[in-house]
């Protein structure tokens, strides 16, 4: 039996006002002004945010934010329009089928399911370029993906601390007065 003294984790569902700002702080972090090799290796904040919170929070980003954010990101890069949003909505969608799966992973299993989500993301946006007469960037260009996953063990906990409270259990038991 648990003990009832002792204090437990639990996860409070995340804001509606955090989540928002988190991906704009993503949409930020994209359009930071890299070049060359660093924007090569520089991750994909927004599709790690979107595989964060549909996995985590499935009810409140779905399917057209991920439009909506692709949308905004072919507009920023200059890119071809709508190669950003049909790769943030085709990995948003699997990632919606796979969320409750990665849920009951560690945060280093997860990171492997991580990468073969960015990495299809990328793979969408390549074959797009490359339909349209791109020239094809190298290996490098996969990189990110890589370093996505790596990165996502630590970037789940930090969007993860502010929804954690700590709980006395004692506080759910009614007071006994004599």
């Amino acid at each position: 039996m648990a003990n009832p003294s002792a204090k437990s984790v639990l996860s409070k569902p995340a804001s509606g006002r955090f989540i928002v700002l988190s991906l704009l702080f993503g949409l930020a972090a994209n359009l930071l002004p890299w070049s060359g090799l660093t924007k090569l290796l520089w991750p994909d904040f927004i599709a790690l945010l979107l595989v964060y919170w549909v996995t985590y929070q499935p009810r409140q980003v779905g399917l057209g934010a991920a439009w909506f954010l692709g949308l905004l990101m072919d507009i920023a890069d200059g890119v071809l329009f709508g190669q950003h949003a049909l790769a943030y909505t085709l990995m948003v969608y699997l990632t919606q089928i796979l969320h409750r799966r990665i849920q009951t992973l560690s945060p280093w299993q997860q990171s492997l399911y991580v990468f073969g989500l960015l990495l299809i993301s990328l793979v969408i946006m390549l074959v797009i370029r490359l339909a349209f007469g791109a020239p094809f960037p190298g290996p490098l260009y996969f990189a990110s993906s890589v370093i996505g996953a790596v990165m996502w063990p630590s970037f789940s906990l930090i969007l993860r601390l502010p929804q954690h409270r700590k709980s006395n259990l004692d506080d759910t038991y009614p007071k006994i007065t004599k």
